[in-house]
């Protein structure tokens, strides 16, 4: 019983693990993730098109209706559910191309998470994001 107790308390420390500030190494992207519900959001706060140019706009979206939103700011995850390991069953938004794709977080540990993104499995792409703060 208590056995059991501990591993619940893992897992449910391990689901909010996610929750912060991170770096991703596509283009030094700076993303803010929050619970949002049950699920899991994310914002561009900063990256290497933003520093370049504050007013950046959305300009690769494959919705030419959303090119003139600007990056900072912009949704790039959502929908995730956690299943016990991970959050899974997402959406991941890449401002790089303008695609949008299905995607899954693992927290790896305190520091870092794996992300990855697929247009149909297995066409996936993995980047490991660190922690900022």
């Amino acid at each position: 019983m208590l056995t059991m107790l501990f591993a619940m308390a893992a897992a449910a420390q391990s689901a909010d693990s996610v929750v912060g500030t991170w770096h991703s190494p596509v283009k030094n992207g700076i993303i803010d993730i929050q619970k949002c519900g049950s699920s899991l959001c994310g914002t561009l706060q900063s990256g290497d098109d933003i520093k370049a140019n504050p007013a950046a706009k959305d300009v690769n979206n494959k919705d030419e209706a959303q090119r003139g939103r600007q990056l900072k700011g912009i949704q790039m995850l959502s929908g995730f559910s956690w299943d016990g390991s991970a959050w899974s069953g997402g959406k991941v938004y890449n401002p790089s191309d303008g695609g949008t794709y299905s995607g899954k977080i693992t927290p790896v540990d305190a520091n870092s998470l794996k992300l990855r993104g697929c247009i149909i499995w297995p066409a996936c792409k993995t980047d490991t994001w660190t922690r900022v703060r």
